[in-house]
């Protein structure tokens, strides 16, 4: 049985658009610019935040980070960064019995924003509140402590192989990719990830087919999808 899900925040939860604009505009360039960028090094394997130094060369990310936050234009979020499904997704979760756990690479000053959104949520952290980023193994460590759940009774919900997907399993959780944001899309049917993927969805609402299937001992082998990847909402 399902006892705990754990939801990454970026592209899972919320959209990074606020966020990469925000740098963008900060630096002074286009944010079609930068974020076109950022989507070509993340492809490549690499670090977001190379996109701003490949923009400002030797720009050193966490002192710009501070500044922006010291002049009034640093992190944002509120209820329009949510995607749709989130609030009806979590609270379905919940009403099942299912502990809801919220987790991702994100700032202690996210988590504090997240917080604020009063999500249907058991527990809301980020990598900046504890000290470790993913895919560090010590996340997974904390996410499990999180969780209070056995790692097969446990599914880590994200959009990003890399980050999310092979971490989580290489921690003994259960994984569902999500067909979400630039990572999702891109990543969606690589054959790594089909083969990793215990579920790949397209709404985080198909969590409560999930849960309830597994729960009554009827739900399909752990490696398809619940339904294709193709097939819209």
């Amino acid at each position: 049985m399902i006892e705990t899900i754990v939801l990454d925040i970026g592209e899972t939860l919320v959209r990074d658009d606020r966020y990469w604009a925000a740098w963008a505009d900060w630096i002074g360039v286009p944010r079609h610019t930068l974020a076109a960028l950022v989507g070509a090094v993340v492809t490549q394997g690499g670090d977001p935040a190379d996109a701003l130094r490949m923009l400002k060369p030797g720009m050193d990310v966490r002192e710009a980070h501070l500044a922006r936050e010291a002049s009034g234009r640093g992190e944002h979020l509120d209820e329009t960064d949510l995607y749709d499904d989130v609030r009806p997704a979590l609270g379905g979760l919940r009403g099942l019995g299912v502990r809801v756990v919220v987790a991702g690479n994100q700032t202690a000053r996210a988590g504090e924003l997240l917080r604020g959104l009063d999500l249907p949520a058991d527990l809301v952290a980020t990598s900046g509140e504890w000290g470790v980023d993913k895919p560090q193994p010590g996340f997974y460590a904390k996410v499990l402590e999180a969780s209070g759940s056995a790692p097969h009774e446990t599914v880590y919900v994200g959009d990003h192989p890399v980050n999310d997907l092979f971490p989580a399993k290489a921690a003994g959780l259960r994984v569902a990719h999500l067909r979400r944001g630039p990572w999702g899309h891109w990543w969606a049917d690589d054959p790594k990830v089909v083969a990793a993927a215990d579920w790949r969805i397209d709404s985080l609402t198909q969590l409560t087919a999930i849960v309830s299937e597994e729960a009554s001992g009827s739900s399909a082998p752990a490696r398809p999808a619940l339904r294709s990847v193709t097939e819209s909402d």
